[in-house]
């Protein structure tokens, strides 16, 4: 199928509902999940408000299986605030970390492709490697059998931001998780986040 010319916009997101990522998936043999909001909402057992998008792991060695498992979309490298097709048969640069999942029918993104290290065996935080977790406890499953990241995890990449969204979640996350996802959340935000609002709560539901 011959490319469009005509660029898809950043926001032009019918995101796939988890279980439909999950079915496409199925017969891939390596680790995935999801994560982010959607993560948090597998987690709940429940939506607990709207998602732009959806976004899923996977290590990066893994990408070509995960490629060939999704025919029917085109491939983007994200970067830098670009966006950029990615060419038959090339892979994504070290420096690439996000690749977006354009439906070639219907014209719009439907999956952010995350390539991750680490092994089948350990996590990995990106933003600082010492972070590491066996990956039998970082990947959770939820309804359907759809494995998520777990969300203590999650809570740790949102603390960066500080969205309204991720206020929300945390919100919404802290009554739920139990004392070891908090005791591994606060050692995390103290190390990499000192003076975060969000070790008060921890602090104080500790108590």
């Amino acid at each position: 199928m011959t490319a469009p010319t005509t660029p898809l916009a950043h926001d032009a997101w019918s995101a796939w509902h988890p279980a439909e990522l999950a079915r496409r998936l199925a017969g891939v043999p390596r680790p995935w999940c999801v994560v982010g909001g959607w993560a948090l909402d597998l987690w709940h057992g429940a939506g607990t408000r709207p998602h732009e998008d959806l976004e899923f792991t996977l290590l990066r060695p893994d990408f070509p299986l995960f490629r060939a498992a999704l025919p029917d979309v085109r491939l983007h490298l994200v970067g830098d605030g670009k966006v950029r097709p990615l060419a038959e048969g090339e892979a994504p640069p070290a420096d690439i970390a996000q690749v977006w999942c354009e439906d070639r029918a219907a014209r719009r993104w439907r999956v952010d492709m995350m390539l991750e290290d680490g092994t089948p065996e350990t996590w990995v935080y990106k933003r600082d490697p010492s972070i590491r977790r066996p990956r039998r406890e970082a990947v959770r499953l939820g309804a359907g059998g759809i494995p998520h990241l777990a969300p203590e995890i999650v809570l740790l990449f949102k603390a960066k931001y500080r969205r309204d969204k991720d206020e929300a979640d945390f919100v919404r996350a802290l009554p739920k998780l139990d004392a070891p996802a908090r005791d591994w959340l606060r050692e995390c935000l103290a190390g990499g986040h000192p003076g975060h609002a969000w070790l008060d709560a921890l602090e104080t539901i500790r108590r």
